[in-house]
C-alpha cells in the first residue's frame, strides 16, 4: 500500500554528531537563484521556515498561506504541506527531530508543545530582528562546530521558542485572559490526536490518557476553542483522510482500514457527512 512521501533530515559527513537529528540552512543557499517548488509530502521532523524576505505560497494540511516578509511557518512531524518559494527569498530553514530538542528536560518539552500548534505567524520588524540574531548565531554554531555546540544550539532554540510564545501572548492581550492550565491540556490533547487517531476515537480514551474526566476535557475544549472533544476528534479523522486521499493513490478501502475502520460504507458516510463529498469525489475534485 502506498504511503504519503516522508522526507528525512539530510545526513552528511559534515555534521556526524547531529546527522539526521538537526540542520539549519540559509534560504538563499537552498534556492540557488531558482524557485523552490515542492509537491505534497510530509516530514518525520519539525520544520521551521523563517523568512526575512519571501514570496510564494505555502499550503499546510490543506490550509493556504501567503508567503511574505517577516513570516514564520512551523510544522509538526506528520503534517503534510506543499511549498512554492520564489527566488529572492531570504531567511532560515531549521529542521530537527523531536528527541533532539526534547532530550534537554521537561521544560523543553512543554516549550515545544506551546509553539508547535501554530503553523503560521507574522512578526513585526523589531521582533523579527531579535529572532534573526538568534538564528544567525545558531547557524554560526552549526557551521563551526566548536566544543559544546550542540548544547549552544539547543539553548538558543529555547530562546527562539520563548520569543515566539511571547509574540503570541502579546497578540492575545486584547482578548480574554489566557489560562495556562487550559492551554497546556488543550495542547496535550491535540498532540495525542496526531499520534493516536487511527486507534483511538473515543473521548473517554483521550481523557484517560490525560488523567482527567471527560467532563473536564469537554470544558477545556469548549472554553478554548468553542468545540467539543468529539468535534475535534472528527476533524482530525477527516484531516488524516484528506491527507491520504490527496497524497497517495491508495484505494478508499485501504485508507479506511489504515484509519481503523472495518466497515468501508461507514467510513464513506462519515467522510461525506463532514465534507459533503464522498472520498472518491473529494480526491477527483481536489487532487
Amino acid at each position: 500500500m502506498e504511503t504519503i512521501p516522508i522526507r528525512h533530515i539530510h545526513e552528511g559527513p559534515k555534521e556526524p554528531n547531529l546527522s539526521g537529528s538537526f540542520s539549519v540552512r540559509d534560504i538563499q543557499d537552498l534556492l540557488l537563484e531558482k524557485d523552490m517548488v515542492q509537491e505534497l509530502h510530509r516530514h518525520d521532523f519539525y520544520y521551521i521556515l523563517v523568512l526575512k524576505k519571501g514570496s510564494g505560497s505555502h499550503e499546510i494540511d490543506f490550509k493556504p498561506y501567503e508567503v511574505r516578509n517577516h513570516t514564520i511557518f512551523l510544522m509538526r512531524p506528520g503534517q503534510v504541506h506543499q511549498l512554492t518559494l520564489k527566488t529572492g527569498s531570504s531567511g532560515y530553514l531549521l529542521q530537527f527531530k523531536t528527541d533532539f530538542f526534547n532530550s534537554q528536560n521537561k521544560l523543553a518539552q512543554e516549550l515545544l508543545r506551546k509553539v508547535s500548534h501554530i503553523n503560521f505567524c507574522s512578526i513585526d520588524s523589531d521582533g523579527f530582528n531579535k529572532l534573526e540574531t538568534i538564528l544567525s548565531y545558531i547557524l554560526k554554531e552549526y557551521s563551526e562546530k566548536q566544543e559544546g555546540y550542540q548544547e549552544v544550539i539547543k539553548s538558543n532554540l529555547s530562546i527562539f521558542f520563548i520569543e515566539l510564545v511571547r509574540n503570541r501572548q502579546n497578540k492575545k492581550m486584547a482578548s480574554k485572559e489566557n489560562n495556562p492550565y487550559l492551554q497546556e491540556q488543550l495542547e496535550k490533547f491535540l498532540e495525542l490526536l496526531e499520534t493516536n487517531i487511527t486507534k483511538n476515537k473515543q473521548v473517554s480514551q483521550y481523557a484517560d490518557m490525560l488523567n482527567i474526566s471527560t467532563y473536564q476535557l469537554n470544558a477545556i475544549t469548549k472554553t478554548s476553542l468553542n468545540k467539543t472533544p468529539s468535534e475535534l476528534i472528527n476533524e482530525h479523522i477527516v484531516l488524516e483522510s484528506k491527507r491520504q486521499l490527496l497524497a497517495t493513490s491508495n484505494q478508499v478501502n485501504q485508507i479506511a482500514d489504515q484509519l481503523g475502520y472495518d466497515d468501508i460504507s461507514y467510513f464513506i458516510r462519515f467522510f461525506k457527512k463532514h465534507t459533503d463529498y464522498t472520498p472518491e469525489a473529494f480526491r477527483n475534485n481536489f487532487k
